[in-house]
């Protein structure tokens, strides 16, 4: 894989992430029934939409090789998708930057089901400020990326509470 700005590339699959790099884990639990529908907003950018940002993907569904551009306010960023995963007890896509990111590192959004059937989104990353506004933004870029995690969780949350009052 070339053209990405980390060499850490698909680091955000498994544990530990690599080391030197800011790091999040954001956790939610979602509805007991809500894997199926969680994981589709999830693959196809429908819960990135929801949260307000303005998607531009070269292909409807998340798979290696998809590049995107994520928009939020005067923001643009070019992302890769590195990784996907599609099965019954995971789901979700892990993408890294691109040239002209304001930053550099990788960021994976999955949905999973646990022994006890319930239903959590996460959201991992590791990245460093690449460009002068994030590396002047300092602490307040950190906290916007968390509460872009945040925001993703509420709107997948509200993406499957519509989903289940929509009848056939």
């Amino acid at each position: 894989m070339t053209g990405f700005t980390y060499a850490e590339v698909g680091a955000t699959r498994h544990e530990p992430l690599p080391p030197g790099y800011n790091r999040l884990h954001y956790r939610t639990e979602l509805g007991r029934d809500d894997f199926r529908t969680a994981a589709d907003a999830i693959l196809t950018f429908a819960m990135h939409r929801a949260t307000g940002a303005r998607i531009r993907s070269s292909a409807d569904r998340a798979a290696p090789g998809v590049r995107l551009t994520v928009g939020l306010g005067p923001l643009t960023v070019p992302c890769e998708v590195v990784w996907t995963e599609d099965g019954d007890e995971l789901a979700g896509f892990g993408y890294g930057t691109l040239p002209g990111h304001q930053a550099r590192g990788e960021e994976s959004f999955t949905v999973s089901r646990d022994a006890q059937g319930r239903v959590w989104f996460r959201v991992t990353a590791f990245s460093l400020p690449a460009r002068w506004p994030m590396r002047l933004g300092g602490p307040a870029a950190v906290f916007a990326q968390r509460l872009y995690a945040h925001r993703c969780g509420r709107a997948l949350r509200q993406l499957c509470a519509r989903s289940r009052t929509v009848g056939p």
